[in-house]
């Protein structure tokens, strides 16, 4: 006997749901071992079958972890040089979003065309260039140099300027009669209903910030600017013996905690960023 409409579709919805939870605690595994071994003994690290929960709970691994490392600094500087870079290129992009959207100018198409163009080229490609760019304004080893190459991109300013396409122009003719002027409908009355987008833009810069590897090392040489990605590889040995695994999992662990604080205060106005302003037009 055939199954009835409302039961496939309820058949499916529980299919669905399983194959999404199985993909969801799959992708969590490695965050949990990483929990866990940094709460073992470092002797239990490797041990067969492994550990999916601590016999017993080491904290003194990241007593230890702060006593290795100037872990405090590292991470100061990565909280600093993130909320930075993050607020600056959020306010940048709006500004260029606005502009590409609602101002005129010569050869305006043209110009944002040639500014999507930089999307298309590797960060790898950049990195020569920024690093004489930044021997040239003597830079290196400042935050400066970890702050103000991440003013700045394509993304943000494509992604704010389809939002701003989709904003009614009824509401800046509305301002316009009450006698504001074009920086002041930008301040006042674009950028507060350009808030979803912008929380989404903030999440993905201040993660692509926090966790930046390649440039920090490059720019910064000592411990006093060094950022928290750079500080952690400080930690790893030459050899799988000559590394204390739970330490290095206990600064994995601390280090993931301000991203996921950052995306749980901003899911909301995330989701709707991406969802209702990601392809307006």
């Amino acid at each position: 006997m055939s199954l009835g409409h409302e039961t496939r579709e309820k058949l499916k919805s529980a299919i669905l749901w399983a194959l999404m939870l199985a993909g969801a605690l799959l992708m969590a595994l490695p965050f949990w071992v990483m929990v866990v071994t940094s709460l073992v003994k470092p002797d239990e690290v490797f041990q067969m079958p492994p550990r999916f929960w601590p016999g017993a709970f080491h904290w003194e691994n990241y007593g230890r972890l702060f006593q290795l490392a100037p872990m405090g600094v590292y991470f100061w500087n990565s909280v600093w040089v993130a909320t930075l870079t993050t607020l600056g290129h959020v306010l940048f992009s709006a500004m260029a979003g606005y502009a590409f959207s609602r101002l005129h100018f010569p050869h305006k198409n043209k110009v944002f065309f040639l500014f999507l163009i930089t999307m298309m080229v590797p960060p790898q490609v950049n990195i020569v260039p920024l690093f004489f760019l930044m021997k040239t304004f003597h830079w290196l080893d400042t935050y400066l140099a970890l702050i103000v190459p991440g003013l700045f991109g394509a993304f943000g300013v494509f992604m704010l300027r389809q939002w701003f396409n989709g904003l009614p122009r009824e509401l800046e003719d509305a301002a316009r009669i009450d006698g504001c002027n074009q920086w002041q409908i930008f301040w006042r009355v674009a950028l507060p209903l350009a808030t979803p987008a912008l929380a989404a833009l903030a999440i993905f810069v201040f993660i692509n910030t926090w966790n930046s590897f390649m440039w920090p090392l490059i720019v910064t040489n000592s411990e006093n600017i060094r950022t928290l990605p750079v500080g952690i590889a400080t930690l790893k040995g030459s050899f799988r013996d000559t590394t204390d695994w739970t330490v290095l999992m206990a600064a994995a662990t601390l280090s993931i905690l301000p991203v996921v604080i950052v995306f749980l205060l901003g899911q909301k106005q995330f989701m709707k960023g991406i969802m209702a302003g990601g392809l307006k037009e």
